[in-house]
């Protein structure tokens, strides 16, 4: 349990009992004010957050209240405190660190974790004799929660304390979590709780998570520790114009390495965790213990990388946001993270995995993958120097989630809808929930809504002459412990040795389609040959030969630029003054883009259109990242079809939407008017298969499909086959279904980013710029060439960045070398 030496001593120590003060003088310590505040927060009965940067000692803070209270022999037994987490891992790590101050503080204290791992003789215990204090996640919590024994085990609860609940809030996790919230207040009316957190956009609307409504939450703040070193690195070698993996960095990432005692290497995918590390194990002269960790591999192997970096056995792990929140690895020296961040609060979060000391700063290095991605890292570097931390607006909470939650309480025992309905609408994400809405969830769960209402076995619940709602059958329980949970990731295929059979993780259905025996592809950091496969086993052997391998790609992999970062870009875009910067490279880009076309000012919208062989080309750099692009590219396309101007594809990245065509756009403007998100985009969601997957996703998540059943599993396929019968079904039928709406809340929210889309079309009405080119411009450039990139799996990524075509692109842009001759002109 990380707490750094005291900094500012606080006159506060007088809070703690004796031999509390005595444990603090023994390992040099003093109370810390934030620490005493939390104290002070539980002794009058409020709920807190508390927002300390790593290394604060915010952990020992939210427990420190129950160790007290606890060591005091007047207390009651049962569950005292309950700790959640994002994260099993960080469970099991924080219950280890608890045992120092319980066992040398000398306290009679029982501290386990509950989560999937936990053994089914040890759960029944805890249900039945409850441990001082519980660490577990939101998805063993809802399960906890729907036990008959609830009121037992949780009747005498008196803390709760979220870990990383930033991480947690807007989210269907979040959702979840605060639902549970709300049955434990129910429950224990006298529990408060405590969210501990070290980068928080919006503390309000945390603390609206965090209490119910009516009842105060207290903001306590701790000092800031020293400003992180961040840098950028960007090596002498060739920079590709387009590409994310920064291939090309890896030899100086490897340097690095070897100058650190140990380090952190972040990717923002699970495909580029596998590239880079295969590239960093052929650069691998020194035989450096390098490592791998991501979602998708299998828990021991997971775990072995754990341990191995927990007693200092690794010089470098490469891993995505499995790595990202708190687990105390404690010799971190330094992190990397290759490609642009996409946000500051999800780069502080991982800058702070290094070092743990307050007064010592972080130390991280920024690899940007191509000329765009460096304007973002350096954005995010001045970001993080002027303490700004990103994040989005809050959403309402998810009815689909409320669905299973109500499924959840019916599983305990039977319940009253007006008593659900007070406690659900006084947390967090729920608090704007109407009764309509309650009721059209209520009805959808007793009744599977009215197009559904004929098949019985959409009937979960029934109200009986009490008026309780109560589960239809009891062996309904069963499937929906089964089901659980809000994660609904594609379809996956068991990734296994043939004949040996060892078991190496997970990979998407997806991807397993593309291959044929014989295909070679990169997982759990080896070079796999693909044999077949077994029902659900992806059957492989030791891969040989040097033909280029595949990559497994994973859905929903890439993460959104931030507003407030694309805001940064647009900015440093705008204003030659901060080119000087930049990177000799980056630096001539954008004065040869000046030279040739213009750079968009920060409160316009710049459209660029040229010609290039048989094609006519549109380019509009919106930055409003690549979700809302994409939606964007969708309807521009539809409406450049009904204009006459033959479109023929688009490609959207986080800064820019660009379309092609076989006639000229002449007025662009005329393409960009708010309309668009009127009918154009309610027929062409209406057509889309995007709606269907999210449908998809929500009628498991509502529990109307079961992705698993007492004996039976369902594979990808029927579950989608199921749900899009169900999907037309309700269309045709029942338009204003409560799942067609969380379907179109999550669809707007998400994966189309409407809300982003829509203040960029108010934003630049009688704004936009039109500079029709002769010919390809500098800054299109690194967009058209991730045309067609959308599909390749393999390393040969950033090699196609190197052809004939690139090449030939380059010089037409007027970038090539000996092309910039005139650029004293513009010199900033």
């Amino acid at each position: 349990m990380s707490h750094a030496p005291v900094l500012h001593p606080t006159e506060a120590g007088t809070a703690l009992p004796p031999r509390f003060q005595a444990w603090f003088q023994a390992r040099g310590w003093e109370l810390r004010a934030h620490q005493a505040e939390a104290l002070e927060a539980h002794r009058n009965g409020e709920h807190a957050l508390l927002i300390a940067p790593t290394g604060g000692g915010k952990t020992l803070a939210g427990f420190l209240p129950s160790l007290v209270e606890l060591s005091e022999s007047n207390r009651p037994g049962g569950l005292h405190t309950l700790y959640l987490s994002p994260l099993k891992a960080l469970t099991t790590d924080i219950a280890r660190n608890l045992d120092a101050p319980i066992a040398e503080i000398g306290l009679d204290i029982r501290c386990e974790t509950r989560t999937g791992d936990t053994p089914a003789n040890r759960r029944a215990r805890q249900r039945k004799t409850p441990p001082d204090i519980l660490l577990t996640t939101p998805e063993s919590l809802a399960l906890l929660l729907a036990d008959p024994t609830a009121g037992h085990m949780f009747g005498r609860l008196r803390r709760i304390v979220i870990d990383e609940a930033h991480a947690l809030a807007g989210t269907k996790r979040g959702d979840l979590l605060a639902l549970g919230l709300s049955r434990l207040w129910g429950l224990a009316p006298a529990a408060r709780t405590i969210g501990l957190s070290a980068t928080v956009a919006r503390p309000g609307e945390l603390m609206a998570l965090l209490s119910p409504k009516g009842q105060p939450c207290r903001l306590i703040e701790g000092i800031a520790g020293a400003r992180p070193d961040v840098r950028l690195l960007v090596p002498e070698a060739r920079m590709p114009w387009a590409g994310h993996i920064a291939l090309y960095a890896l030899a100086d990432v490897y340097r690095e390495i070897g100058r650190h005692g140990m380090t952190l290497v972040f990717v923002n995918t699970r495909a580029a965790a596998e590239l880079c590390f295969q590239t960093l194990w052929r650069l691998n002269e020194d035989g450096l213990p390098i490592g791998l960790h991501h979602g998708s591999l299998d828990v021991e192997q997971r775990r072995r990388t754990e341990a191995a970096m927990a007693s200092g056995r690794l010089r470098a792990v490469v891993c995505t946001s499995s790595l990202d929140l708190g687990i105390d690895w404690g010799g971190v020296d330094l992190v990397v993270q290759i490609g642009a961040p996409k946000g500051t609060a999800r780069l502080l979060q991982r800058i702070g995995r290094a070092n743990h000391r307050l007064d010592q700063p972080s130390k991280a290095m920024l690899v940007p993958g191509n000329r765009f991605e460096i304007l973002e890292c350096l954005t995010a570097i001045e970001a993080i120097g002027e303490g700004e931390i990103d994040g989005d607006a809050p959403r309402p909470g998810g009815l689909d989630v409320l669905a299973q939650h109500l499924i959840g309480i019916a599983c305990a025992g039977p319940f009253d809808a007006d008593l659900v309905y007070r406690d659900v609408s006084a947390v967090g994400p729920y608090r704007a929930l109407t009764r309509a809405d309650f009721e059209a969830v209520l009805d959808f769960v007793a009744t599977g809504g009215y197009a559904l209402q004929s098949y019985e076995r959409f009937r979960r619940i029934v109200r009986g002459i009490d008026g309780l709602y109560r589960l239809k059958d009891r062996r309904l329980a069963q499937s929906w412990k089964m089901n659980v949970g809000v994660i609904v990731e594609a379809p996956t295929l068991t990734v296994q040795f043939r004949g040996r059979g060892g078991v190496l993780g997970k990979i998407e259905e997806h991807f397993v389609q593309w291959l044929t025996p014989g295909d070679t592809f990169l997982f759990a950091g080896r070079l796999l040959r693909f044999e077949g496969i077994r029902e659900t086993v992806c059957e492989v052997s030791p891969g040989r030969g040097t033909a280029d391998p595949k990559v497994p790609a994973y859905v929903g992999g890439k993460l959104p630029l931030s507003t407030n970062l694309a805001d940064r870009v647009r900015g440093l875009l705008a204003d030659p003054r901060h080119w000087r910067a930049l990177p000799a490279p980056a630096r001539d880009w954008l004065r040869v883009q000046a030279l040739r076309s213009r750079l968009p000012d920060a409160d316009e919208l710049l459209i660029e259109t040229f010609p290039r062989g048989e094609r006519h080309y549109m380019v509009a750099y919106a930055f409003a990242g690549r979700n809302a692009h994409q939606t964007l590219g969708m309807l521009l396309t539809r409406r450049m079809e009904r204009a006459g101007l033959k479109p023929m594809g688009f490609v959207a990245t986080d800064y820019v939407i660009a379309t092609w065509g076989l006639e000229p756009v002449a007025d662009p403007a005329a393409l960009f008017t708010v309309d668009m998100l009127g009918d154009d985009l309610e027929e062409w969601m209406a057509e889309s298969s995007m709606l269907k997957r999210t449908f998809r996703n929500v009628a498991v998540i509502a529990g109307l499909i079961e992705r698993k059943h007492p004996g039976t599993a369902k594979t990808g396929r029927q579950v989608t086959v199921n749900s899009d019968l169900i999907y037309d079904v309700l269309r045709k039928y029942q338009p204003d279904h409560v799942l067609l709406r969380a379907t179109w809340a999550d669809a707007a929210g998400g994966l189309t980013d409407i809300r982003r889309l829509s203040d960029l079309l108010a934003r630049v009405q009688d704004r936009i710029r039109h500079v029709a080119a002769d010919r390809i411009t500098p800054l299109a450039l690194p967009t058209l060439l991730e045309i067609g990139r959308e599909s390749v799996f393999g390393p040969t990524v950033e090699d196609m960045l190197l052809d004939e075509v690139t090449d030939e692109l380059v010089r037409e842009a007027g970038l090539a070398d000996g092309v910039t001759d005139d650029l004293a002109g513009i010199d900033p």
